[in-house]
């Protein structure tokens, strides 16, 4: 009876090393794998971030060439970006609205029309700045709808999270048409002119990753005018001013004098991946 047991704690003693391997093999494979899902997550995100950044460039470039085919028929230009995770999409966004004060009437309804935006989305859950977060890209000088001199642009180029909103979570990178003022005088006569692109929703084949603008309309109203208010309203519930950031969503100007205003719209198609 002794010698069997005395086996027995033999073969206990025996087997106790390999139940040791199979254990820290075990722990060796869930450390490894653990190091390998964070790492894996890491490098997705920082792949995000980049392209996302990438895509910052891409969008500024777009809006610089929306002041290039707004005011020419039939000029074109076109934007190309690659992203594995972001997406661009088109939202009639802003309403604009131009209200004139002459010798006879006063706040008088001269010009209302839609204009699209544009954007690149990414979702939050690949690429996150937090909750509110906004930052000014272009112009630099200015975060309102309404800019001043002949050298600033006819848009305005921001990031921007909100959530939550009805159409997801994104981190976005957005194209917002804007308003050039240019103030001058031609002999005893003041001028004002206002620029206006407006963003029409084009053809969406996807045929590529790419933005085309193509110039379809330009149109000019001319009035004598001895005050003006403009306007920024939005049409979408989520898309209100705490997306967009406006200081100010009116804009007035009353003049000494009789002043010609010249109000220039430009009509410009988007359409995504028209060219492959």
């Amino acid at each position: 009876m002794a010698a069997g047991s005395y086996s027995l704690r033999r073969c206990r003693k025996a087997v106790s090393p390999a139940i040791s391997s199979v254990i820290v093999t075990a722990v060796i494979v869930m450390l490894v794998t653990v190091a390998l899902t964070f790492a894996s997550n890491t490098l997705l995100y920082r792949i995000a971030e980049s392209e996302f950044n990438s895509a910052k460039q891409s969008m500024t470039t777009l809006g610089l060439q929306i002041d290039d085919v707004a005011w020419i028929i039939g000029r074109s230009e076109t934007v190309r970006f690659s992203s594995r995770y972001g997406d661009t999409a088109f939202k009639y966004a802003l309403n604009y609205s131009v209200y004139i004060n002459t010798t006879t009437a006063t706040n008088q309804l001269l010009y209302s029309n839609v204009t699209g935006i544009v954007t690149f989305e990414m979702a939050t859950k690949h690429h996150s700045m937090g909750g509110d977060y906004f930052e000014m890209i272009s112009p630099s000088t200015s975060m309102d709808f309404l800019v001043a001199g002949a050298s600033e642009p006819v848009s305005r180029v921001f990031v921007v999270e909100k959530i939550p909103m009805a159409d997801g979570s994104f981190a976005r990178i957005v194209v917002a048409p804007s308003i050039r003022k240019v103030e001058t005088s031609i002999g005893t006569t003041d001028y004002v002119r206002l620029y206006l692109p407006i963003l029409l929703r084009g053809e969406t084949p996807r045929r590529s990753q790419s933005i085309t603008l193509n110039g379809r309309s330009f149109s000019t109203i001319r009035k004598t005018v001895t005050g003006i208010v403009v306007e920024v309203s939005f049409p979408l519930t989520d898309f209100d001013n705490s997306f967009f950031n406006y200081p100010r969503t009116t804009f007035s100007m009353q003049f000494e004098e009789e002043t010609v205003l010249e109000l220039y719209t430009g009509g410009v198609e988007v359409g995504f991946g028209v060219h492959p």
